[in-house]
């Protein structure tokens, strides 16, 4: 487009890790769109470093790069409600990587709105699920936005990228090629591809980085108590004015150093695969056992086990791609409700790889000892028992009697 004799771009707003993929991709967006690239850069609990990130965005060729600290936000709106929810994909995964892409894809949106961009670019490849999510999440919240996914475009090897970067003035630092696929943020690791593709291969050592090897761990067993408001951790150990945040960082650093939190399982991807996945979530497996297990002293029978299948299609719908999902408000306000007497503390046994819960106790607790006990002090009322069983089993009774005739 020409206006006033100058050639104006129209504007992609590119997710900017920094990485060999991403860099390249600022250039060949250039070449092949012929569009002014704007690189956005958001932590979320990861490590590196946005400052650099945004320099080298820069240097390659962006007219525009935006650095984002997001990771309190991400806690806070993404981690919170899916730990109220114990959300766990298929029992396992934490939905670390899951829940982080909803918060850059609205942040995505949010430059591309302010700086009139008429498209949004990912690195993501065609066979995973973050493709989904990415696209999904800013369609549904930019419907009128264009995607652009240059690893689903582009035929290159990782020895064809680097070549591709010398040859058009990419600076980057080729460094050894990790034998991994790796994501991190605050809620967890994930780890695949190399050796663990052969699902019968124990993991090598230098899969994990975030928990030591649970042989190697302390001699001595640690014991932290985390103290929850509403369904959400508030503190540990005495603490009750802990931001999530500091809390999530401390359990992962505890937990680690006593080698837990390590997952190993087969996940269904959402574009049909089944892949083999590695994890390391020591904060989010601390927290979600912990919350589940002062649910069980809190909420009644019936809400607790009709909670649980909302769980997995709350997981479900997390993994998937649809958290901007009317069903997933709906579920968030139906489990914000159970949340709201789950007020308590929780203390928990680190060990070799373990951490077990071994006490809690809530100030709307209904586990009544009186009740409970076997010891004097008992006050439930034996006699009871005798009606109630004839009531009970009379649906059986009657059936048994009305089979045995005929």
């Amino acid at each position: 487009m020409v206006v006033s004799g100058k050639v104006v771009r129209d504007k992609v707003v590119l997710a900017y890790s920094g990485g060999l993929d991403t860099s390249v991709a600022i250039r060949w967006l250039q070449q092949n769109y012929d569009l002014d690239v704007i690189a956005v850069s958001i932590n979320v609990g990861q490590p590196g470093n946005l400052q650099e990130a945004v320099d080298r965005a820069l240097k390659i060729g962006a007219v525009q790069a935006y650095a984002f600290n997001a990771t309190d936000e991400f806690v806070n709106d993404y981690i919170g409600p899916s730990l109220k929810a114990n959300a766990l994909y298929m029992g396992s995964y934490p939905l670390a990587t899951a829940i982080a892409r909803p918060l850059i894809s609205k942040i995505m949106v949010d430059i591309a709105k302010k700086e009139g961009a008429k498209f949004i670019a990912h690195g993501c490849t065609a066979k995973g699920n973050d493709q989904v999510r990415f696209d999904v999440s800013i369609a549904a919240l930019a419907p009128d936005i264009k995607i652009i996914a240059p690893m689903r475009e582009w035929v290159m090897t990782r020895e064809e990228e680097i070549e591709y970067a010398r040859q058009n003035d990419v600076p980057i630092t080729v460094k050894k090629e990790c034998p991994y696929s790796i994501d991190e943020n605050i809620w967890g690791r994930s780890c695949e591809c190399g050796v663990l593709e052969d699902a019968m291969v124990e993991p090598p050592r230098d899969a994990f980085e975030w928990t030591v090897d649970p042989s190697e761990a302390p001699d001595e067993p640690q014991y932290v108590e985390i103290h929850f408001k509403k369904g959400l951790p508030i503190g540990l150990d005495g603490h009750k004015d802990m931001p999530m945040t500091k809390i999530i960082e401390s359990l992962n650093e505890i937990g680690g150093r006593h080698g837990y939190g390590r997952i190993d399982h087969i996940e269904d991807r959402l574009v049909g695969i089944k892949s083999r996945e590695i994890y390391e979530s020591p904060a989010a497996l601390i927290l979600i056992n912990a919350h589940k297990d002062l649910e069980k002293m809190v909420l009644t029978k019936d809400v607790f086990n009709f909670k649980r299948p909302v769980e997995q299609r709350y997981s479900e719908l997390c993994y998937d791609g649809l958290w901007f999902s009317p069903l997933r408000e709906a579920l968030d306000a139906f489990i914000d409700q159970t949340q709201e007497f789950i007020d308590g503390t929780v203390r928990m046994k680190l060990y070799k790889g373990n951490a077990t819960i071994v006490g809690r106790s809530s100030p709307h607790s209904l586990y009544d000892t009186g009740l409970a006990t076997y010891a004097q002090g008992d006050h439930f009322d034996h006699h009871s028992a005798e009606g109630f069983i004839y009531v009970w089993g009379l649906p059986l009774r009657s059936v048994a009697k009305v089979q045995k005739k005929q």
